[in-house]
């Protein structure tokens, strides 16, 4: 009886087709990259992607750094402020470090909200500070009015619970383009006055204001009309606070270095840890 034996396996040719396919989709690849996220640090030399701006962006770029405080906290209360570029917070980890504040990225122009925002807000809270939250202005985009609201209903609120400060504006350079947003300063101090007044009536506080003494030359023409309802919180990356914008006399909160510990961006309020609260409570 003959003996049949078995021809070993041809192996499997590919398909055109599925070469065809992979071809195709390495080419839409190649072409139409992955969209970068908001957060996603941009190219060198290209303009960052929407979303992606905070406190202090470009205070290192404009004013530089000369030298760093002393040490003596006597009478003042450390702070931070995060944005999404943090991610979850290590907020035990500040807490114990000495932070007894902090402001959070809520909002920013009327297209942006911080994903991170429940972690961070609620995190501080939770862990015994008191937490506010701030708005990136973008007055390019929409009216000072329109973006009041926008950041109101995406977490910038405020309720009396001693835990929770008044929101801040933070305006400053414009990392998207022109460095005062295409306005003249008389356009930016009606922006900024249109927010701050839809803001108090939305709230029944007056929010704070984030920014730094060169912009707010450049930009508003050194404008002193809102020292006397809203508190300064000013930038400045140096051993001494230095000039205050027009109007106010003194600071309630001075963003001093972009590299400290934990988060980077800390800041000291111009009082004990009661001036906090009493700020807080309004």
């Amino acid at each position: 009886m003959p003996v049949h034996r078995s021809e070993p396996p041809r192996p499997r040719r590919p398909h055109l087709a599925g070469l065809l396919l992979t071809a195709v989709l390495s080419l839409l690849l190649a072409t139409h990259p992955s969209p970068a996220f908001a957060d996603d640090p941009p190219p060198v030399g290209e303009t960052p992607p929407r979303g992606s701006a905070h406190m202090g962006m470009g205070v290192l770029a404009h004013d530089g750094t000369d030298g760093v405080p002393d040490a003596d906290l006597a009478a003042e209360t450390e702070g931070v402020d995060v944005s999404s570029h943090q991610g979850d917070v290590a907020w035990p980890t500040l807490w114990d470090s000495g932070v007894k504040w902090a402001y959070v990225k809520a909002t920013e122009g009327t297209y942006y909200t911080n994903p991170y925002f429940t972690q961070q807000y609620n995190g501080s809270y939770d862990a015994g500070m008191i937490r506010g939250a701030y708005h990136f202005a973008t007055p390019d985009t929409t009216n000072g009015a329109t973006q009041a609201d926008y950041f109101v209903d995406h977490g910038g609120g405020w309720s009396r619970d001693g835990k929770t400060l008044p929101g801040a504006l933070d305006i400053e350079w414009n990392p998207y383009g022109d460095a005062c947003y295409g306005k003249t300063p008389s356009a930016m101090v009606t922006w900024i006055r249109d927010f701050l007044t839809r803001y108090k009536a939305r709230t029944g506080r007056d929010a704070v204001i984030y920014t730094a003494t060169s912009w707010w030359k450049q930009c508003t023409g050194n404008h002193s009309g809102f020292a006397s309802a809203n508190p300064l919180w000013i930038a400045r990356y140096a051993s001494a606070v230095g000039e205050l914008p027009a109007g106010w006399s003194y600071y309630t909160a001075w963003q001093y270095t972009s590299s400290g510990p934990t988060v980077g961006d800390h800041n000291r309020f111009n009082g004990a840890l009661d001036r906090v609260v009493a700020l807080a409570n309004g």
